[in-house]
């Protein structure tokens, strides 16, 4: 980390300073973090940790942790806000709607119709597939591709590779929608993700698909593959604990002031 050195800050009393310190590394690389210092050297990370250490001695409704700054237009826009969601308390809160975009035919008949005549031999007949389960549109998975994700600094993820068993079916071979087929069938499903099973399905994807499954060819998991997977994960978590460790040991050395002299 690249540090600016501390300044005076004029927005809060006497004695208080302000720091920041620019990443070098990692994927938060140029980005920078904002410290403030009491005139006794402790630290504080965050505008409400500074709140509460001050308390009602200084009003930070206006002030800006970044910039160190007091900004009256900002705390108006914060009131205003707070005015309108309390107004419409169904608005400005995010949407965490996860069905995916599965477009299904609903019958304008919920119930088996019945004719009723005056003839005696009249029966009702009802097909219980087609009552409980409503038509599904074919392909549908095709809307997810070309999506990709991003970390913090909107740095495209490259997606994960699949088995080479994973083969895609359907218009085109499926190409690009066979990660989100699977993905999407594990998230909507909780039955065992086998592939389309149905040779039929090869030939005409178009009659024969089973829409339970995705749109690709059937697999089989072996002991091999999970094995290879576990050792995977254990990598990654490896990993994971020493960037872990690596963060805190920075926290530490940067909240240790006799470190820093």
């Amino acid at each position: 980390m690249e540090r600016q050195g501390r300044m005076e800050c004029p927005a809060l009393p006497p004695g208080w300073k302000k720091e920041e310190v620019i990443r070098k590394s990692g994927l938060s690389a140029g980005k920078s973090d904002v410290y403030y210092f009491s005139p006794s050297g402790k630290k504080f990370r965050s505008k409400p940790q500074l709140a509460r250490f001050l308390g009602n001695a200084v009003d930070l409704s206006s002030f800006d942790f970044r910039t160190g700054k007091m900004m009256p237009g900002k705390a108006q826009k914060n009131k205003q806000r707070l005015r309108n969601e309390a107004l419409n308390p169904t608005k400005g809160k995010p949407d965490l709607n996860t069905t995916l975009p599965i477009r299904q035919t609903a019958s304008i008949f919920k119930q088996p119709v019945t004719k009723v005549t005056n003839h005696p031999s009249n029966k009702v007949r009802a097909d219980p597939q087609r009552v409980m389960e409503q038509p599904r549109q074919l392909f549908w998975e095709k809307r997810l591709q070309g999506l990709s994700a991003s970390d913090v600094s909107e740095e495209i993820i490259r997606a994960m590779e699949l088995p080479k068993g994973l083969q895609g079916l359907g218009p085109g071979g499926a190409g690009g929608a066979v990660l989100p087929a699977v993905a999407s069938a594990l998230h909507t499903s909780a039955a065992p993700i086998t592939g389309q099973l149905s040779a039929a399905a090869e030939k005409n994807p178009g009659v024969w698909l089973n829409t339970a499954q995705p749109l690709c060819r059937a697999f089989l998991v072996t002991d091999d593959d999970i094995r290879k997977q576990e050792q995977r994960v254990q990598q990654v978590r490896r990993r994971l604990e020493e960037a872990l460790m690596a963060d805190s040991l920075s926290r530490a050395a940067d909240a240790d002031p006799a470190a820093e002299a």
